[in-house]
């Protein structure tokens, strides 16, 4: 069965739950935890995580060498805040799945493409 990536976008402006609310937070993270539970006990879950909140590295090359900045560009109005792995027969199914996420309750989208087994 195929494997599709759900990338878990936001706005990057959005305020930290955890420091804002940690009643909040934890309710967030439960459902999170619930959903995936629920892809993990049908088989459909092949992994995921949240990512931190620093905005990570960006590695390219220019000119021949190679650049490392802190990434994603300043003027960047959104985040890629976690992933999920998980199996489906094809787009439409990976795309049921990933309606039922949490994510998309709290004005945030998911990209969802499939990963090309090597």
């Amino acid at each position: 069965m195929p494997s599709f990536m759900m990338l878990l976008h936001g706005p990057a402006d959005r305020p930290r739950q955890s420091a804002s609310n940690p009643q909040e937070f934890t309710r967030m993270t439960r459902e999170y935890m619930e959903w995936a539970d629920r892809l993990r006990e049908r088989g459909q879950l092949k992994g995921g995580n949240k990512l931190t909140d620093d905005a990570g590295r960006i590695l390219r090359t220019q000119s021949g060498r190679l650049c490392t900045t802190d990434g994603p560009y300043a003027e960047s109005k959104e985040i890629v805040g976690g992933f999920f792995v998980i199996s489906a027969g094809d787009y439409a199914e990976a795309c049921r799945i990933a309606e039922s996420c949490p994510h998309l309750k709290y004005g945030s989208y998911i990209e969802v493409r499939q990963v090309q087994e090597l």
